[in-house]
């Protein structure tokens, strides 16, 4: 496994002060994005990456993290319910696998479970139409994610 496929407690301890964390809500068809602020505090959702193949989707990836001076990556892992790791969870494991070689920032899995109905209930709740939902609840989803590993990490820190 690559060095840089890190715990939350290693990314704890390496990150540098002021640094920024990109979170992904990797899903077949598309990739939530989302950036926290340079305290760490706060997840904003970015935008939503269309999938194609694995270099053009990890190519805009490191893109916008480049543009965004991200120093890490945390990525949602879409466990089962009792905390197994079904064929959803294997494939995002397989893609930051594929990606930790080509980039030297950490890489961190987050247990995303019902961050995609969490999102979802909350755009229902605001009244957002099925439209806005399906455009927004990817970089939403990531936001969550991101926003659960950073509270962490301020405990952690």
């Amino acid at each position: 496994m690559p060095s840089n496929i890190a715990t939350l407690d290693d990314l704890a301890a390496t990150l540098p002060a002021k640094a920024r964390v990109m979170g992904l809500d990797l899903g077949t068809k598309t990739i939530g994005v989302a950036i926290s602020d340079v305290e760490r505090r706060l997840a904003t959702p970015v935008e939503t990456i269309a999938r194609e193949k694995f270099q053009k989707d990890a190519a805009a990836m490191f893109k916008l993290a480049n543009a965004r001076e991200a120093a890490a990556f945390v990525i949602g892992l879409p466990l089962n319910m009792d905390g197994s790791e079904g064929p959803r969870a294997q494939a995002t494991r397989a893609f930051v696998r594929s990606c930790a070689p080509l980039d030297a920032r950490p890489f961190v899995f987050w247990d995303e479970r019902l961050s995609t109905a969490a999102v979802t209930r909350a755009l229902i709740e605001q009244d957002a139409s099925r439209k806005r939902r399906a455009e927004v609840v990817d970089r939403m989803a990531a936001a969550y994610i991101l926003q659960g590993a950073l509270d962490r990490l301020k405990r952690l820190g």
